[in-house]
């Protein structure tokens, strides 16, 4: 607190009587020295000894701009000085003759101004300069905004004035529907709690885009139920777009990964498949092939020497030849089944139901029929599928479901059994992912422990 002027005796010891610290200056040039040493929030003014009335030091303070912020207080006598002095820049005036519980409640009510003012400026400066649109809403009041900055019109394309005390354009009607819900629960979370939010949320252009922001705030409640939300309210929407390219390259490279190791492990199966078929054909029908040529000559010898005789001798050789036959047959179905080729995947499906040791209802399969790689992919996954049922899953019954549905064609095969199936545990279940992955399918399998398996894999029926 700063005295200048000749003001009476009585003034400084009354002010560090009520606790303020008061210093005393002679003239406008000491007063200005001393704000530059420790600025002033209350000033009170009076003539100089000889010099500047108590309007013209007002003045003189006043156009100097270390004193913007302080309040002036001006001691003057009754009559058109006050009036003179409040033109000159003074806030406020006191009369002579006074006491000093008039001094006292005019510096008490002046220091509360200064400050006021001083926050209000901060206020302005904040409202200028922060790259966000701060915000004071009366949630009592139907959301009405008492307070909302100019940056809120190139965040929503609307002007700060279509908000200020509108009962049609608040923060809420400019929110996005789906979003509100989420934003009103952190607001009332925050309130019950007498915390901050932070809350990122979508909000609707003047223009009809849609924009990402981030709004942090804080309830404040008052007396009678009343509720004012203070915030700040940031445009992150260029942010968003980088995490969700960032997002999507994640799940790019998530994906090549996985296709390059699908694509290991489907080359490793092949390898795999390419040597069960040369031990069976080496332990099975080559055998049996290269006995039944020994057979033949052995056969024509016995045709030259004893004809009689050759005719039973033929007629195994035809029945071995015969169950060779159906060896091939059975190893070509494992590779790729004439039935399904011939006829298509109800007849296949039929055929592996039949050949399943639990019983198997086939609900629906449909008559047209697919893009080949589909319906290889669907006769394969329903046939490993149920061989797991057989193998594990200690069923007494499974079902068979294929359906076209949204452009993809749907195999479902479930199973009344153990449940507990987990397709990273092998059972066949990592190769049949492999084989619809490498169709752009999706496999999924959902087994409770206790509840049965359901296989289901999503074929895209599109080329």
């Amino acid at each position: 607190m700063l005295i200048v002027g000749v003001t009476e005796p009585q003034v400084q010891p009354w002010l560090r009587g009520a606790g303020q610290s008061a210093r005393a200056v002679r003239d406008v040039k000491a007063a200005l020295a001393a704000i530059d040493e420790d600025p002033a929030e209350l000033v009170i003014v009076d003539r100089e000894a000889a010099g500047r009335d108590v309007a013209a030091v007002c003045r003189a303070l006043r156009d100097d701009g270390r004193v913007d912020e302080a309040w002036l207080l001006a001691i003057t006598s009754k009559g058109r000085m006050a009036d003179a002095a409040l033109a000159a820049g003074a806030d406020d005036y006191l009369h002579r003759p006074f006491t000093r519980g008039e001094l006292l409640a005019r510096a008490r009510a002046g220091l509360r101004a200064a400050q006021q003012r001083s926050d209000d400026r901060l206020v302005r400066a904040l409202m200028v300069n922060v790259p966000g649109a701060i915000y004071r809403s009366a949630w009592h009041d139907g959301y009405r905004l008492e307070l909302i900055s100019d940056e809120i019109e190139r965040i929503s394309g609307y002007p700060p004035a279509n908000f200020i005390a509108s009962a049609k354009r608040t923060l809420l009607s400019i929110i996005h529907p789906d979003d509100v819900g989420s934003v009103m629960e952190q607001v009332h979370r925050a309130s019950d709690d007498r915390g901050q939010f932070v809350v990122e949320y979508r909000i609707l252009r003047s223009d009809g885009g849609v924009r990402w922001v981030l709004d942090r705030g804080q309830p404040v409640p008052g007396k009678g139920g009343r509720l004012w939300v203070d915030g700040a309210i940031f445009d992150i929407t260029d942010r968003r777009a980088a995490e969700e390219a960032l997002r999507a390259r994640e799940i790019d490279r998530a994906r090549t990964e996985e296709l390059r190791a699908s694509r290991v492990r489907i080359v490793q199966a092949a390898d795999e498949a390419r040597r069960k078929i040369e031990r069976d054909l080496h332990d099975g029908a080559q055998q049996r092939l290269v006995a039944l040529s020994l057979d033949v000559r052995l056969a024509r010898s016995r045709v030259e020497r004893e004809p009689a005789s050759a005719a039973p001798y033929l007629e195994r050789l035809g029945a071995e030849l015969a169950e060779a036959s159906a060896e091939l047959r059975e190893l070509a179905r494992g590779i790729h089944p004439a039935v399904l080729t011939e006829r298509g995947l109800g007849p296949a499906i039929a055929a592996i139901a039949d050949r399943s040791p639990v019983p198997v209802d086939i609900l629906e399969v449909p008559e047209e029929r697919p893009p080949r790689a589909v319906e290889t992919t669907a006769y394969f996954t329903v046939s490993e599928a149920l061989t797991n049922v057989a193998k594990y899953s200690q069923a007494t019954h499974a079902t068979v479901r294929i359906a076209a549905e949204d452009g993809c064609l749907v195999v479902e095969i479930g199973d009344d059994g153990i449940g507990g199936a987990d397709p990273d545990t092998g059972s066949g279940l990592t190769g049949l992912t492999d084989r619809v992955g490498a169709i752009e399918g999706t496999l999924t399998v959902s087994s409770p422990p206790g509840e049965g398996t359901l296989v289901r894999a999503s074929l895209p029926l599109e080329d």
